[in-house]
């Protein structure tokens, strides 16, 4: 009797096989290296009906799968432990392009396609795909789907779940569904697709989508506006919305000392001011009629608040180059923090209304806990997510700063739930907050959680430990 490995290699054939420690290493460890696993092997199916046979053979011999794409996540779901039996079965051969439909405005695509693929298919196209985030030159559309990714066009297009019509599944079982419908009204029961769209693997492999598109837009303004606090932030927030509608495609916030760290890592950035100021927004409009049309509304929007001293500075991009450069000083503040030493991260969303009060009381009572933290606060403030993370005083080692984790997600998750928020935005559970969102969920909400998983997967094969 062949073994469960030579099983595999049967169906996906010797491209599709992983197994030698030095190849399979890149799929074992997560993108920040704090999660390394040891899977049995890398299975890479090329197609819906190899990921099929491969589920089946896993539900027959009981072995684990942890599904993975661009392995980009921030939580180590698609991470397998260190046990030697689970499989990683990624999704990167899978990553053609099966159909646009520029009438009706969608795409089908396989779970491997990588993000930033998609974004030129669909311009080529005369189309946009509107989700955008830093790791889209690496990161695949199945885990974006799997995560519910969201990125810095949420404001006006929403998350990923928002632009999908249609899914292809394999469930644990290894049956298909084809849900892939392109349809924007299907009132014929449960919607099945939304089940399996930020649930992290664990319910079942999305092996392919249909993806809404957009027009293309013709125009667009990119400003950096200086302030003295957050709640003024908000305020220009609520303006800009009135005054620019459904052209305000991106707006967020970053702190001087973000700015700092950039300017700091990043020699060719520049400061958009001659001075410096306490807080900054990035707002980006786009139309799609062409001209100056959008440019004139954010510059007469932001002269009318200067006026009114609700804002400190501003500077409209007057090229693209520009508007590439004032982009930059937003995109590199994930990468100048890693260049800065290890730091706590946190990845939250609270009520727009209520942001800037959770800044300023949280930043006190950490400050009360422990004196002189480097706050890096910077995040997606049009949609209510903040990327709110704690670097170590000055003078004390970031590694000996990190052994506090603990202690201070507890002050920080905390005070996201006494303000009605949630303690994971766009970057998913996976094992990093799987055990804490235990204290943020009710007791039922966790239970219909578990029917869930316990209904489509009850030999809980699929992605387990991540999650629940």
């Amino acid at each position: 009797m062949r073994s469960f490995i030579e099983e595999i290699q049967a169906i996906v054939g010797p491209a599709g096989l992983i197994t030698l420690p030095q190849e399979v290493a890149p799929y074992a460890s997560d993108w920040r290296k704090r999660y390394v696993g040891k899977p049995a092997a890398v299975v890479k199916p090329a197609s819906t009906a190899e990921v099929a046979e491969v589920v089946r053979a896993c539900a027959e011999s009981r072995t684990a799968i942890v599904p993975q794409g661009g392995n980009t996540g921030l939580c180590g779901a698609a991470t397998p432990d260190a046990s030697g039996t689970q499989i990683v079965l990624n999704l990167s051969r899978m990553n053609r392009v099966r159909a646009i439909d520029t009438r009706n405005n969608t795409m089908t695509v396989e779970a491997g396609c990588v993000l930033a693929k998609l974004q030129n298919t669909a311009e080529e196209a005369g189309r946009l795909f509107p989700l955008s985030l830093a790791a889209e030159g690496s990161c695949e559309i199945g885990g974006n789907l799997s995560t519910n990714a969201g990125g810095t066009a949420v404001l006006r297009y929403g998350n990923a779940r928002e632009l999908v019509l249609g899914l292809e599944v394999v469930l644990p079982s290894g049956e298909v569904w084809d849900g892939l419908r392109g349809l924007r009204k299907d009132n014929t029961g449960y919607d099945l697709k939304q089940l399996f769209i930020g649930a992290e693997g664990t319910l079942g492999v999305i092996t392919a989508a249909v993806l809404k598109l957009f027009p293309l837009p013709k125009s667009h303004a990119t400003a950096v506006v200086a302030l003295e606090t957050p709640e003024k932030a908000v305020a220009l927030l609520e303006r800009a919305l009135g005054a620019c509608g459904e052209r305000l495609t991106g707006f967020e916030l970053f702190s001087d000392f973000c700015l700092s760290l950039v300017l700091k890592h990043f020699g060719d950035t520049a400061a958009p001011f001659p001075r410096r100021f306490p807080h900054y927004v990035l707002m980006e409009l786009s139309d799609t009629q062409s001209g100056e049309g959008v440019r004139v509304l954010v510059e007469s929007m932001l002269e009318a608040a200067l006026e009114e001293r609700n804002i400190l500075d501003a500077a409209v991009a007057q090229s693209e180059t520009q508007s590439r450069a004032f982009w930059s000083l937003r995109e590199f503040i994930s990468e100048a923090q890693a260049h800065e030493g290890p730091n706590i991260k946190h990845d939250v969303s609270i009520p727009i209304s209520r942001i800037s009060e959770f800044i300023a009381t949280t930043d006190a009572e950490l400050e009360r806990a422990y004196g002189g933290l480097r706050m890096v606060t910077f995040g997606h403030l049009g949609d209510g997510n903040l990327h709110y993370n704690v670097s170590a005083p000055e003078g004390v080692a970031p590694g000996v700063f990190v052994m506090h984790t603990a202690a201070i997600n507890r002050i920080v998750h905390d005070s996201v739930a006494r303000l009605g928020g949630s303690i994971s935005a766009e970057h998913g559970l996976g094992q990093l907050k799987r055990d804490e969102i235990q204290r943020y969920k009710s007791p039922l909400e966790l239970e219909l959680m578990r029917k869930l998983k316990r209904a489509l997967d009850p030999q809980g094969i699929m992605n387990p430990g991540k999650v629940l």
